[in-house]
C-alpha cells in the first residue's frame, strides 16, 4: 500500500492555488483540443489514451506567492502521484496521465520558474517508483530529444505518468543517475517521503543537493530556474 505523507503534512500554503476544474478529461477553463490532437503524433500513447479517457487534467489557478505557489504545486503533484500508483499495474496502466495545469499569474515570477523546483524534485521522488513527471509551459515550443518541434502549449502544466523504461530514460541525459534508477524502477509499496522531510522549504532544500555543482546559483539560492531544462 501506498502513503501518502503529504496529506498529513502541515500546509501553511493551503489555499495558494485555487482549484478550477478536477480530474476532467475535457477541461472547460483552457481549450487543450487543438494541441492535444497534434501531440498524438509525438507521443504513441497518447491516441489510445485519448480514446479510453485516460488522459485527465486538473486545473489550479495561482492565488499567492511564488514560494507558497510552488509549495502547492508540489503537493498537487505528490496527490496526483499517490492517486496513480495503485492503478499504474491494473489493466491499461501505462495509458493513464494526469496532467495539472496551472493558469494565472504570480506578479514577478514567470510560469517556468514556479514549475522548477516542483518537477526536479517531484521526478527525483517518484521516477525509483517508475512514475514520470514532465513540465511544459505555456506558449513555448518544445523540441525532442531526436529535434523534432511540438506544438506550444495553450497553458503551464505537469504531466504525470507511468514511466515507460524502456524510452524514458533517454529524455533525462542530463540526469544519468537518476535515468538509470528510472529504467530499473519498480513500485515496492514505499513511502517516498520515508527519508526526506515534508515541509516544502526543507524538501527543496533537499533536492538543491542533487542539482548537478554547475548548475546550483549561490548568490540567489532560492531560484528555482536552476535545475536542468528538459520537457520530461
Amino acid at each position: 500500500m501506498t502513503t501518502d505523507r503529504t496529506s498529513a503534512a502541515p500546509r501553511h500554503t493551503a489555499g495558494a492555488l485555487r482549484l478550477v476544474e478536477a480530474n476532467t478529461t475535457r477541461p472547460r477553463s483552457v481549450d487543450i483540443s487543438d494541441y492535444v490532437r497534434q501531440m498524438t503524433a509525438h507521443c504513441p500513447y497518447l491516441a489510445p489514451s485519448l480514446q479510453q479517457g485516460l488522459t485527465t487534467w486538473t486545473v489550479f489557478r495561482a492565488d499567492g506567492d511564488a514560494d507558497s505557489v510552488q509549495a502547492e504545486l508540489f503537493h498537487a503533484g505528490a496527490q496526483a502521484a499517490e492517486w496513480l500508483r495503485p492503478l499504474l499495474n491494473r489493466p491499461h496502466g501505462l495509458l493513464r496521465c494526469e496532467n495539472i495545469v496551472l493558469l494565472g499569474d504570480v506578479p514577478g515570477t514567470r510560469h517556468r520558474d514556479l514549475l522548477a523546483w516542483p518537477h526536479w524534485v517531484l521526478k527525483h521522488l517518484y521516477g525509483p517508483v517508475g512514475v514520470m513527471f514532465g513540465k511544459f509551459y505555456a506558449g513555448e515550443e518544445e523540441v525532442t530529444a531526436a529535434g523534432h518541434r511540438i506544438p506550444a502549449a495553450p497553458a503551464s502544466f505537469l504531466p504525470v505518468r507511468a514511466a515507460v523504461r524502456r524510452r524514458d530514460p533517454r529524455f533525462l541525459s542530463a540526469t544519468p543517475d537518476l535515468a538509470a534508477v528510472l529504467a530499473a524502477a519498480d513500485d515496492d509499496g514505499r513511502d517516498v517521503f520515508e527519508h526526506i522531510p515534508t515541509e516544502w522549504t526543507e524538501i527543496r532544500a533537499w533536492a538543491r543537493l542533487l542539482l548537478p555543482p554547475k548548475r546550483q546559483s549561490p548568490s540567489s539560492p532560492d531560484t528555482p530556474a536552476n535545475p536542468p531544462r528538459s520537457s520530461s
